[in-house]
């Protein structure tokens, strides 16, 4: 029996990726590390099917102690602070980075496998060059960026020294319970306050089924250390027919050509965004007026040999317009 250690199953990546564990491999036996203070709500649907333990990642002696005083075949790592919360660049650091380096210490003295959640982020908000590969230089325009670089660097550098570790960055996520990005796409498109630059943009966002057959395909199978895979939808999409799309489905029409606006509007918010250090809103501006999207072609070659169907974000992204309409 497997014995499996995941981080990061209240939030909406790890949630996903721990429902369908618990259906296609019954036999797992998974522990789950979840922050103290969590409200008991975001994981009690798992508390009968899986050991929970309360552990704080930035408490890297807790962290370190319970470990050595287990047996884990395998670690998904996808827990982290997120970018744009108020924390200090301290807790950034002990939770996102030294966190994943004693993950390594573990699975090299335990011959266990490592598989990391990192980010498109580690390429900047905005990759410096389209599509964004495995060349691509790193750009660590923000700390939560910087974190996850940080954390890809220590875990390469272990593989040299014979860690079995596997890598995923997936992009902005969308799908059903998600109150992200894609979610207040929505909201905004709904009530006609979304704002669109009065040019081409091309953006790449990542159906959460997507991503959840990318870590179970690592779970279960074998693969060679140092995989390292950018997921997201099989192609970008145009921002502007994405935004036309969830104004038909919401109101059968498409969106007002009024609330297009020049590039300088953004220019300005971005601007403003920076004068006042705040990170979430640089990184709002940024992806509705610049474009971003990923070489892909390493995961789609994997997943198509495996029989699994390639995801659009037109017409799928349908699934997080009916969960805005629900709630």
């Amino acid at each position: 029996m497997a014995k499996i250690l995941i981080t990061g199953i209240t939030g909406f990546i790890g949630r996903n990726v721990l429902r369908e564990m618990l259906k296609s491999c019954p036999d797992f036996n998974i522990t789950a590390l979840v922050r103290p203070k969590t409200e008991p709500r975001r994981y009690q649907e798992f508390e009968k099917a899986i050991r929970l333990v309360t552990i704080d990642l930035a408490d890297t002696a807790s962290l370190k102690e319970f470990l050595f005083t287990n047996e884990f075949d395998t670690i998904l790592h996808i827990g982290a602070l997120r970018g744009g919360r108020k924390f200090p660049q301290e807790t950034y650091l002990r939770s996102n980075v030294y966190s994943t380096g004693q993950m390594v210490e573990y699975c090299l003295a335990k011959d266990a496998r490592l598989i990391y959640c990192s980010s498109v982020g580690v390429f900047g908000a905005i990759p410096q060059e389209l599509p964004a590969g495995p060349q691509t230089e790193k750009n660590p325009d923000n700390y939560y960026h910087y974190t996850k670089i940080e954390s890809e660097r220590i875990i390469n550098r272990a593989i040299l020294n014979g860690l079995n570790a596997g890598i995923v960055r997936p992009s902005i996520a969308y799908g059903e319970g998600d109150f992200g990005f894609p979610y207040q796409m929505v909201k905004l498109v709904d009530k006609h306050l979304f704002p669109l630059i009065n040019r081409p943009i091309w953006i790449h966002l990542c159906h959460i089924d997507a991503l959840v057959k990318a870590f179970l395909y690592l779970a279960t199978r074998e693969w060679k250390s140092g995989l390292t895979l950018t997921v997201a939808d099989r192609e970008p999409v145009r921002l502007q027919s994405l935004v036309d799309f969830i104004s038909r489905q919401l109101h059968g029409k498409n969106y007002p050509r009024a609330l297009r606006f020049d590039r300088i509007f953004f220019a300005w918010g971005e601007k403003l965004a920076r004068l006042v250090k705040n990170e979430l809103w640089i990184s709002r501006f940024e992806l509705i007026s610049k474009s971003w999207f990923y070489d892909v072609s390493a995961y789609y070659d994997i997943m198509e040999k495996e029989g699994y169907k390639s995801h659009f974000t037109i017409p799928e992204f349908e699934i997080t317009i009916k969960d805005y309409q629900k709630h």
